[in-house]
C-alpha cells in the first residue's frame, strides 16, 4: 500500500531533529542514511539506526492511507524545517517517489523501499526499571569530557563502564569514563530499587550511545531503562531507544582511586582557579597543554611557556600546610573537571612530585576526578 499522511510541522520537526546524529553518520549501507517511515493508526512511527543505536519515534498524525517506506534523513528534516506551512503532507507515489505539499510548496523525493531497512532490535518487555530523567543526565554530565575520542586505539576506552550497588539499603548507580590520562567517576543515589537492573560483568555503553542517552533525557521528567546482555533499552510511551553494549575488560579504576592517599589536601577556590587556568592556557605549547604547578607557602603558582610567543604565570591562593611541590600537567584537563563540578571550593589531593592530582568536593556529590600527571 502507498503511504499517505499529514502531520503537524512542529511535532514533525521535533521527531526529526532527534534522530539527526544517528542518520548522519557515513556507514556501510546507503539506507541507513534514511529514516522508516511507518503508520500505525493514528500515528506514524520514524526510525533511524547506525547499527550501534536505534531509535523509534511515535508521532501522531492523520493517516489518509497506511503504508512505510524511507526517505532521506537529512533531506527531509530540511525541508520540514524550511517549510512555511504548519502541516506537511507525505503521498507516495511509483517506486517508493514521495511528493511533499507544505502550503503553497510542493517537494519530489526519491525514497528507498522498506524491506531493506534494517530490522529494529527486540527486548523484553519485563524487565524495565522507572527513573527520573535528571538522574542519568546529570551522571552523563559529570563524565562524558573525559570518554576517550573514537581514535583511540583501546576501544573500552571510547565506552563508559556503567555499574550499581546497595549500600546501607540505598541503591547508587554510577558512570565511569577514562581516556587513560584522567578518570572521572559520578554516582547517584536514587530512589528506585537497582536490583532489578541486570548488568553484565563489565556493562560498557560507546561515547555515542552515552550522547544519544544524553539527549534522549532532555525534555523528559521519566525514562524507563533495561539492560540485556548485548543492549541498552531506554524509553518512554513516545519513543524507544536501543543501545548495542559493548563487550571487553574496563581498566582496574578503583585501584587507581587507591593509589592516590587521602592526606595531602590542598584546598582552592574554584572559579578563581579555573579563570587562572584558562589565562595560563594561553601559552601552553603542544597537543598536552603542559602547565607546571608550584605549591609552597599557602599559594599555587602557575606557569607556562611558548619557545614562540612568550610565557605566563599566574598566582592563586591555597589551603595547604604540607610539603612543597612542582608538577606538571594538562592544563585542559583541569579546565575541563572544574566546568563541571559546582561547589566554591574544590579540594586536591596530590601526594608527591610524581602523583596524580584527585578532585572533589562535599558540594559535588558523588563525584570525582584524577588527572594524571606529565613529566617536566
Amino acid at each position: 500500500m502507498a503511504l499517505n499522511c499529514n502531520i503537524a510541522k512542529q511535532t514533525f520537526l521535533e521527531g526529526l531533529n532527534a534522530i539527526q546524529n544517528i542518520t548522519n553518520k557515513k556507514g556501510t549501507l546507503a539506507i541507513i542514511s534514511n529514516i522508516l517511515i511507518e503508520t500505525d493508526n493514528n500515528n506514524i512511527f520514524l526510525t533511524a539506526t547506525d547499527l550501534e543505536v536505534g531509535l523509534k519515534i511515535k508521532i501522531p498524525a492523520e493517516i489518509k492511507e497506511a503504508g512505510s517506506l524511507t526517505l532521506p534523513s537529512k533531506k527531509i528534516f530540511e525541508i520540514v524545517r524550511e517549510s512555511g506551512s504548519d502541516l506537511i503532507s507525505i503521498e507516495e507515489t511509483e517506486n517508493s517517489w514521495v511528493i511533499i505539499n507544505a502550503g503553497l510548496s510542493t517537494y519530489n523525493l526519491a525514497g528507498m523501499p522498506s524491506d531493506d531497512f534494517p530490522e529494529f532490535p527486540s527486548f523484553n518487555e519485563e524487565t524495565f526499571v522507572s527513573f527520573d530523567a535528571h538522574v542519568f543526565s546529570e551522571l552523563i554530565d559529570k563524565i562524558i569530557y573525559s570518554i576517550a575520542n573514537e581514535q583511540e586505539n583501546n576501544y573500552l576506552l571510547t565506552c563508559v563502564l556503567f555499574e550499581k550497588e546497595k549500600r546501607d539499603n540505598r541503591s547508587y548507580i554510577r558512570m565511569i569514563s577514562s581516556d587513560g590520562h584522567r578518570l572521572s567517576i559520578m554516582e547517584k543515589d536514587v530512589a528506585t530499587n537497582v536490583d532489578n537492573l541486570n548488568l553484565n560483568k563489565m556493562t560498557l555503553i560507546p561515547k555515542k550511545g552515552i550522547q544519544e542517552i544524553k539527549k534522549f533525557c532532555e525534555n523528559r521528567d521519566n525514562v524507563q531503562i533495561s539492560f540485556e546482555e548485548k543492549q541498552l533499552v531506554i524509553k518512554d510511551e513516545n519513543a524507544t531507544m536501543v543501545i548495542r553494549l559493548k563487550q571487553g575488560e574496563f581498566p582496574p579504576y578503583r585501584a587507581i582511586i587507591d593509589a592516590v592517599q587521602l592526606q595531602n589536601k590542598i584546598k582552592i577556590n574554584r572559579v578563581p582557579f579555573l579563570e587562572s587556568l584558562k589565562r595560563i592556557n594561553l601559552f601552553t605549547e603542544d597537543i598536552f597543554h603542559t602547565i607546571q604547578l608550584e605549591i609552597r607557602d599557602e599559594k599555587m603558582i602557575l606557569s607556562s611557556q611558548n619557545a614562540n610567543i612568550g610565557n605566563a604565570k599566574d598566582e592563586q591562593p591555597i589551603i595547604y600546610d604540607g610539603e612543597p611541590l612542582t608538577l606538571g600537567f594538562n592544563c585542559r584537563f583541569f579546565i575541563e573537571t572544574l566546568q563541571v563540578m559546582e561547589c566554591d571550593t574544590v579540594d586536591a589531593y596530590i601526594n608527591s612530585n610524581n602523583s596524580p592530582c584527585l578532585l572533589k568536593s562535599d558540594f559535588d556529590e558523588g563525584f570525582l576526578s584524577i588527572i594524571m600527571p606529565i613529566q617536566l
